[in-house]
């Protein structure tokens, strides 16, 4: 039997386990990649480890989220980066020089190789034939030190493409019609594998639009082959040395198969709060909007400049509508400025702000109280754009434009508009001067640290019985922007464990950190899905700084999971689904975890209505073993005694 591209890629980095799906396995990572929002935390954890140096092929730090210089703190990290960054022997990007993932897919990302990153993006790799996943910040140390990243091996998924797009209607549309049918959790512990004979129309930026949001699908990655256009790509970057063909076997087998007639697409729009509530355009359209923000790591590429430029040629945007533009790189913003597409949308009333990942996470340009804000980015979550009662709605570029020059949301194509065919570059314009490589040898050096940046909080073992109330109650498709928020207000506070808790929970229940501390001990019970969305390590360390020692859900997104059994928080799920009705906030329950065994069931003791329910852990046994110590850096300080 054949292998399929994800399969492939993933026996290229096995260093353990068998390639059996759901079985535990191990990989090697070839690349990390981190941005200064995990980063520093990152950092702290590597360091901690002991290590003189990394001992990966090669770790970039990108300093493109906490840009924002409004006190200290932001500017303190950036120097603790630089810093760290020369003395472990990582790549170093100068602030706002692009987003991680559009500058890792033009420098770096190579067919075949593997890529963990610390933000839940990093499938973005996918589109050259790359397998990138996203992890939280201690994985990533874990990796770059050398040690293999486990994962369940997932299913694939094969979305078989035929035709091409038809005139307005550009990639992302591709992927919010995979999440209108999949949801946001239908490719949890699965991979996205693209095929068919559509996917030839698509260039290397097209496909990582789409890899990119498979991350809003819950897949471990999403990736395409690599292939001519993959050669053509990385030709254009001047990296045609990179390149290896990468194809399924004509055998293959796939756990499940989607058929996209490209050519049947329409512009299609994902409504507040979820980025799988997804509509075609036309049902939503003449909604009055106040902000369009054209960017983010999905669609921040020369392709989606140039076709915002051509639709707002000559015209001049709505006078109620404010319009920002994030190049995703240097070299976009050169090429722009090449071509005479800044101008151009300077004159149409476009704001041009710095290269970095910006309004998308809420560091910046939020919308007014109450405001409609459409978006190219790829997270509509509650909150996440900076203001709580905003209405995000996510599109293409070509949907934004129009609606920008309307005021409302817009078809493109009911615009006169004349059709435009984007045209890849034979040559981009290389500029690496943004880029700070370390030296052979800086292991003496000191790091510069600032006050905000704290050491991590201690973690006790789990005792043997856990007893504490039921801390808060909530329903599916929790995110981590609900856990801990986004924002320029608390992102730079995510390097202090002590200050970023005071608001966990802060867009569902702002009484939850003082009951926590309170409380001293308790449980958190959730829905489906719990914890999907951004890979933000701090969305499991400081619930567990203020007291969470079980969070007992339905089922927990992947990334999420990994990041609870890092910081000593046990993860249950129900045995039967209709027992969370059992458990009530306030509820003061009892457990036993005298002995943690992969496979066992155990008793929950509700003792304020007598109810006892099921729960059992998702996780392997070395996972559990991580737990009942404390984590997974407790275990490595006790076995390497």
């Amino acid at each position: 039997m054949g292998l399929t591209v994800a399969e492939k890629l993933i026996a290229a980095a096995l260093v353990d386990g068998e390639m059996k799906k759901g079985s535990r396995i191990g990989l090697r990572m070839s690349q990390t990649m981190t941005h200064d929002l995990t980063g520093v935390m990152t950092y702290l954890e590597f360091e901690a480890m002991g290590l003189k140096r990394v001992k990966t092929e090669l770790s970039v730090s990108y300093i493109d989220h906490n840009i924002l210089q409004a006190d200290y703190k932001n500017p303190d990290d950036h120097r603790f980066l630089a810093d760290i960054a020369k003395k472990f022997g990582i790549v170093c990007t100068r602030p706002a020089s692009g987003i991680c993932h559009q500058l890792h897919l033009e420098r770096f990302a190579k067919p075949g190789k593997s890529l963990l990153g610390s933000d839940s993006h990093t499938v973005n790799a996918g589109g050259v034939g790359m397998l990138g996943i996203g992890a939280g910040g201690l994985d990533v140390a874990m990796a770059m030190a050398g040690e293999p990243f486990y994962i369940k091996m997932p299913e694939v998924i094969k979305i078989e493409l035929t035709e091409e797009l038809p005139p307005f209607v550009s990639a992302k549309n591709v992927i919010l019609e995979v999440l209108r049918r999949i949801s946001v959790k239908g490719a949890v512990n699965a991979i996205l594998e693209y095929a068919g004979p559509g996917i030839n129309s698509l260039n290397v930026t097209e496909r990582a639009t789409i890899c990119n949001m498979g991350a809003e699908a819950g897949a471990t990655s999403s990736v395409f082959p690599s292939d001519a256009i993959t050669w053509y790509w990385l030709r254009a970057q001047g990296r045609e040395q990179d390149w290896v063909p990468i194809a399924a076997d004509e055998d293959a087998v796939y756990d499940k198969v989607i058929h996209i007639d490209l050519s049947a697409l329409e512009p299609l729009i994902a409504l507040p709060h979820q980025p799988d509530n997804v509509v075609p355009v036309h049902e939503v359209a003449g909604t009055p909007i106040d902000q369009v923000m054209i960017g983010g790591c999905t669609n921040s590429s020369l392709q989606d400049v140039m076709s915002v430029a051509h639709i707002l040629a000559g015209k001049h945007l709505h006078d109620n509508v404010d319009t920002a533009l994030y190049c995703g790189s240097r070299q976009v913003m050169l090429e722009s400025i090449r071509r005479g597409i800044l101008d151009q949308l300077v004159r149409s009333g476009v704001r041009i702000m710095e290269m970095f990942c910006g309004a998308c996470n809420g560091m910046g340009f939020a919308p007014p109280t109450n405001g409609v804000s459409l978006r190219t980015g790829p997270r509509n979550f509650i909150g996440r754009c900076g203001t709580q009662s905003a209405s995000v709605y996510l599109a293409a570029p070509e949907v934004a434009a129009a609606s920008a020059l309307a005021g409302k949301i817009t078809d493109p194509r009911r615009l006169d508009l004349t059709p435009w065919k984007y045209q890849m570059p034979a040559s981009f314009i290389v500029d690496e001067s943004m880029f700070v490589f370390p030296p052979a040898q800086a292991e003496d050096m000191s790091v510069r640290r600032g006050p905000n940046i704290k050491p991590l909080p201690a973690i006790e073992p789990v005792p043997d019985q856990l007893t504490g109330e039921v801390l808060i109650k909530v329903g599916d498709d929790i995110t981590t922007d609900h856990i801990v928020p986004a924002g320029a207000n608390f992102m730079p506070i995510r390097c202090n464990i002590p200050e970023i808790s005071q608001y966990v929970f802060k867009v569902v229940d702002e009484t939850f950190p003082t009951r926590a501390r309170q409380a001293g001990s308790g449980f958190i019970v959730g829905g489906h899905n719990y914890g999907q969305g951004s890979s933000r390590e701090q969305a499991a360390l400081a619930p567990r700084y203020l007291g969470v020692r079980a969070v007992i859900a339905k089922s927990f997104a992947r990334i999420h999971l990994a990041n609870l059994v890092n910081f000593g928080i046990l993860p249950l799920v129900f045995v039967n689904e209709s027992d969370y009705h059992l458990l009530g906030q306030g509820d003061k329950l009892l457990l036993d975890t005298v002995a943690l065994a992969a496979g066992a069931c155990y008793k929950v003791v509700n003792k304020a209505n007598g109810a006892e329910v099921l729960v059992a852990s998702p996780l392997s046994q070395a996972e559990l073993d991580y737990v009942k110590v404390g984590g997974r850096l407790n275990w490595i300080k006790l076995h390497s005694r």
